[in-house]
């Protein structure tokens, strides 16, 4: 027979640690408040990537050229009319930036090209776009490309670099240090005075409302604006005291002139961000409630507000652990948080159908022991499930960055705390919910008629 572990015994120290853990971090939270990413706040979010030019495109040809690059090699698109012309430079044909450029020259007529390193580089070092097709025109079009025998650059250099802008200012490293790749997220303090922020932009608003929930459009983010900046380094904006272009202008008067590629480039208004918090938190309470009704319809209420009870449990470990550890409070985190709940309650619901189905097999045992019984049957399951979902989040936070590893790190946390909440805390308001139904029956029996 299965030795049953008595996990009664420490139902009252948990809950007694996770009244003090919990408090403590709300507490940080009200004193520290969350790290909000640009989801949550006004403000300008930029990836840059420090790589040199390696040749510049002029047009002076007939009709609108594009130009657009994917994995496999570099497009040029020749519109003259209703008609368009499509002229493929694969990398697997051109292998060195020269043999790329030359063609260039000899196949599309009314293109200037203007050479800038060796024409040994090859073409798999290009910093390629993914934003679409941007035109070409009288001024030079910059192509980078990722020097592998430039100097890693550091994050505190970045960093004393946008020092001298006088909003809020955070930089994240991403990738590998040779990718010299670099997340910039600018607070915007003005957020209510739109029309300071956008700049030319606010005249042409229809609304401030409109305005404040524009999020990626306009001067930021609109087609015209973005498509151009991942092989060019333009500014996204066409404003010229706009945020976006001052972050450029700095990191090029910093790190030279086409050493910078803006690869994404993304606003948030003031309007948009507070909407989606109070989404967020709709969001949380309409799940709270819809467990609520599920736990009571599928079992005794006791169940529902011990799962309830969990899942509010896990909601503040997260909380506490997001503000203690200084992750990035952004759309990531409140889809891993509603992650860990759903994997939370579903372990939980399988812990309650084995205390249902053993108070049926064991109807005179006393419901302390069911429990623990319980409790004990499912342990091996729960430790082999949260084990192996925890090898496949680990992989995550070992190889990837940025949100990807805040987002790992949240579910391996709420993991290890799902755990615990079911098997200490949910069981624990079950049995205390017993223990009082018991105590009110025995009270009634012992009134005399």
């Amino acid at each position: 027979m299965r030795k049953i572990i008595r996990f009664s015994n420490l139902f009252v120290p948990a809950v007694i640690f996770s009244v003090l853990f919990t408090g403590t971090g709300l507490v940080s939270y009200i004193v520290k408040g969350f790290t909000l990413g640009v989801d949550f706040q006004a403000g300008l979010i930029q990836e840059v990537q420090f790589a040199p030019t390696a040749f510049s495109l002029t047009w002076s040809g007939r009709g609108n050229a594009t130009v657009s690059f994917d994995r496999n090699g570099m497009y040029i698109v020749n519109a003259v009319g209703v008609e368009s012309r499509t002229d493929e430079f694969l990398f697997s044909e051109y292998g060195t930036i020269g043999e790329l450029t030359e063609a260039l020259r000899s196949r599309v007529e009314g293109l200037s090209v203007e050479l800038a390193v060796p024409e040994t580089v090859g073409t798999h070092w290009l910093v390629r776009s993914a934003q679409g097709n941007p035109q070409l025109g009288s001024e030079p079009y910059l192509v980078h490309y990722l020097d592998p025998e430039s100097a890693e650059i550091k994050i505190e250099t970045v960093r004393e670099a946008m020092s001298s802008l006088s909003q809020s200012v955070s930089v994240q490293s991403l990738g590998q240090p040779q990718d010299r790749h670099f997340m910039i997220r600018l607070e915007d303090k003005e957020s209510e005075k739109e029309s300071i922020i956008l700049g030319e932009f606010s005249e042409t608003a229809e609304d401030d409302a409109a305005l404040g929930d524009a999020v990626t459009d306009g001067d930021f983010a609109g087609d015209d604006a973005v498509e151009g900046v991942a092989a060019s380094g333009a500014s996204v904006s066409a404003n010229s005291g706009g945020f976006a272009e001052r972050i450029t202008s700095i990191l090029e008067e910093y790190f030279g002139s086409g050493e910078v590629v803006v690869l994404r480039s993304d606003y948030v208004g003031s309007r948009f961000s507070k909407n989606l918090a109070d989404q967020a938190g709709l969001l949380m309470g309409l799940t709270l409630l819809v467990i609520l009704v599920y736990a009571s319809i599928r079992f005794k209420p006791q169940y529902a507000v011990g799962a309830v009870i969990g899942i509010i449990h896990d909601t503040l470990i997260m909380v506490a652990f997001v503000v203690w550890l200084g992750i990035e409070f952004n759309t990531t985190t409140i889809a891993a948080i509603l992650t860990i709940l759903g994997y939370s309650i579903n372990n939980t619901i399988v812990v309650f159908d084995r205390i249902r189905e053993n108070r049926r097999i064991y109807p005179d045992e006393v419901f302390v022991n069911v429990l623990n019984r319980s409790l004990t049957d499912t342990l091996s399951r729960t430790i082999i499930t949260t084990v192996t979902t925890m090898l496949a989040v680990l992989s995550l936070y070992i190889f990837t960055t940025g949100s990807m590893k805040d987002f790992a790190l949240a579910l391996l946390i709420g993991m290890i705390s799902g755990v615990y909440t079911t098997t200490l805390i949910a069981s624990s308001v079950v049995n205390f919910w017993e223990k009082q139904k018991v105590k009110r029956e025995k009270q009634k029996l012992a009134v005399p008629a």
